[in-house]
C-alpha cells in the first residue's frame, strides 16, 4: 500500500482502521488488509467512484483492466470474508472500540458509526434520571422492574420458529472452532476443458503458474486461431458445474446456524498460503479441481487416468481389504447411464490448524451423489456405523469412504457404501 498522508493518519477513523489491520485476525491475510485500507481510504476521501467491483479488482487484486466481474467473483468473495473478519474483530479484541466499521451488503463503501453502549437499554433511562442520587433503597425496586419488563418482553417476543440446528456430523468438524469461515472450493470447469483441448495432464504446480493461467502454456507451438480463442476464453473466465452447485446448496442447508460462515470460492482463486489455516471443502476430483492433488498422498482411493480425454477414469484401491476390488471404474462420460463412484474424505490440514472435506466423483454424477449422501441423515448414520463411531465425536474422526451410485441419464440415485477407512494422522 502507498504511504498515507499526514491528514489521513491523524484521522481517528483511519487510526481505527490501522488497529484493525494490526490485529491477529488480519495479520494472516495481506489481501484483506489491502482491501480494507483501499476501501476505507477512498471512503474517507469521498472518492466513491473508485469503489466499484471492477476498480477494486484492478487496484487491489491486479486484475486486467478488461476483466469481467460477471465471470470473476474474487472481489465479492473477499469483501464477504472482510465483513466476517470485521465482525470477528469487534466481537473480540475490538469490543472496547467507541466506533464500529461496517461494509453494507451490496456496496463497497466503508461506514463508521458509534458503537452501541453496553448498558442494558431498559436500565439506562433509570440511571440517567436518578444519576448518582439513586439510593440503595430504590435500587432493588428498579432491578425488580427491570426483571419483570425483560421477562414480559421475552415472553411476548419469543420466536415462533426454532433456531437453525447446528451442523451435523461430519460437517461439525469443519465448524470447530465456531465463527470461523469454512471455504467451499468448487471445481474449475475451465481447467477440465483445457486438459481435454490440450490432451495433457496438469500438475498443481503447472496450474498455478502465470503462463498456464494466461493461456500461454499450450502444448501446440502453433495453435490455430480457433484453439487460441478457446484457450484465451478458458484462461479468463470462471465456470463450474451443475453438480458443484448442488453440493454447494446442500452444504449451505446442512450448515444450519453456521451458514453465514460458509464462503464459496473457485479453485482458480485459491493460493497455497490460503491452506495454512482454516477449514475447507473441495468439490470435484483432481481432473476438475487440481487442489485435491494436494491431499492425494493421504488417500487410499486415488483417481487414475490413462490418456487424457480417451481413457476411462477410475479409483485405484491402494490397499484392498477382503471383498474389495483393486479398482473401481465409473461412467464413460457425464450424462450417461450406469454406475459411478465417489469418495467422501475428512482430513486434517498438514499443520493441524483446520480440517478438509473432499467430495470427489469420477464424473459429475458421482460428485453430486456425494453431496446428496451427506444430506441424508440415514446415509450419514450408515457411514458412522461403517466407521465404528456414533453420535458427534468430541474430536474430529478423520476418514475416507467410497460410495457407488446408479445414474440414469445424468441423474444419480440409489447410493450405497462400498468401503470405509478411519484415517489416523
Amino acid at each position: 500500500m502507498k504511504e498515507v498522508e499526514p491528514e489521513l493518519r491523524a484521522d481517528a477513523r483511519w487510526q481505527l482502521i490501522e488497529r484493525i489491520t494490526a490485529s491477529p485476525a488480519f495479520q494472516k491475510s495481506a489481501r484483506l488488509r489491502d482491501l480494507l485500507c483501499f476501501m476505507a481510504e477512498r471512503s474517507l476521501h469521498g472518492q466513491l467512484q473508485d469503489l466499484t467491483e471492477h476498480r477494486i479488482g484492478s487496484a487491489v487484486f491486479g486484475k486486467a483492466k478488461d476483466y469481467s466481474v460477471v465471470e470473476d467473483s474474487s472481489v465479492r468473495v473477499h469483501v464477504r470474508q472482510l465483513r466476517l473478519k470485521l465482525h470477528e474483530y469487534f466481537d473480540g479484541e475490538g469490543r472496547g472500540e467507541t466506533s464500529i466499521v461496517e461494509i453494507p451488503k451490496g456496496a463497497y463503501t466503508t461506514l463508521f458509526r458509534p458503537a452501541e453502549p453496553r448498558t442494558p437499554a431498559i436500565l439506562a433511562p433509570a440511571l440517567a434520571r436518578y444519576g448518582p442520587r439513586l439510593s440503595l433503597r430504590l435500587l432493588p425496586w428498579v432491578l425488580v422492574a427491570l426483571f419483570l419488563t425483560t421477562t414480559l418482553i421475552a415472553w411476548f417476543r419469543k420466536p415462533v420458529f426454532a433456531p437453525p440446528p447446528a451442523p451435523p456430523w461430519p460437517l461439525a468438524a469443519l465448524f470447530n472452532p465456531p465463527n470461523h469461515p469454512v471455504q467451499v472450493v468448487v471445481a474449475d470447469v475451465n481447467y477440465g476443458m483445457t486438459r481435454l483441448v490440450d490432451e495433457q495432464p496438469v500438475t498443481l504446480e503447472r496450474y498455478l503458474s502465470p503462463a498456464y493461467r494466461s493461456g500461454e502454456d499450450f502444448s501446440s507451438a502453433h495453435p490455430s486461431a480457433r484453439e487460441a480463442r478457446m484457450m484465451k476464453y478458458l484462461s479468463g473466465s470462471l465456470l463450474t458445474s451443475y453438480a458443484d452447485l448442488v453440493v454447494a446448496d446442500t452444504l449451505v442447508r446442512l450448515s444450519g446456524n453456521s451458514r453465514d460462515w460458509l464462503v464459496i470460492r473457485s479453485a482458480r482463486e485459491l493460493r497455497p498460503r490460503d491452506l495454512e489455516d482454516g477449514s475447507f471443502v473441495f468439490v470435484g476430483s483432481p481432473s476438475s479441481n487440481p487442489w485435491v492433488y494436494y491431499f492425494q498422498d493421504k488417500l487410499n482411493f486415488q483417481e487414475r487416468e490413462g490418456v487424457v480425454g480417451e481413457s476411462l477414469k477410475y479409483f485405484q484401491n491402494l490397499h484392498p481389504k477382503a471383498g474389495e476390488q483393486e479398482s473401481y471404474h465409473g461412467l464413460v462420460f457425464t450424462g450417461s447411464s450406469g454406475e459411478d463412484y465417489a469418495t467422501i474424505s475428512l482430513l486434517p490440514l498438514a499443520n493441524g490448524r483446520g480440517s478438509v472435506l473432499i467430495l470427489q466423483g469420477l464424473q459429475q454424477e458421482g460428485t453430486e451423489a456425494a453431496g446428496l449422501f451427506l444430506a441424508d441423515a440415514g446415509d450419514r448414520q450408515r457411514l458412522q456405523q461403517a466407521l465404528g463411531i456414533s453420535g458427534t465425536p468430541d474430536q474430529p474422526v478423520y476418514f475416507e469412504a467410497l460410495i457407488r451410485t446408479k445414474s440414469v441419464a445424468g441423474a444419480p440415485n440409489a447410493t450405497s457404501i462400498i468401503a470405509a477407512r478411519v484415517i489416523h494422522p
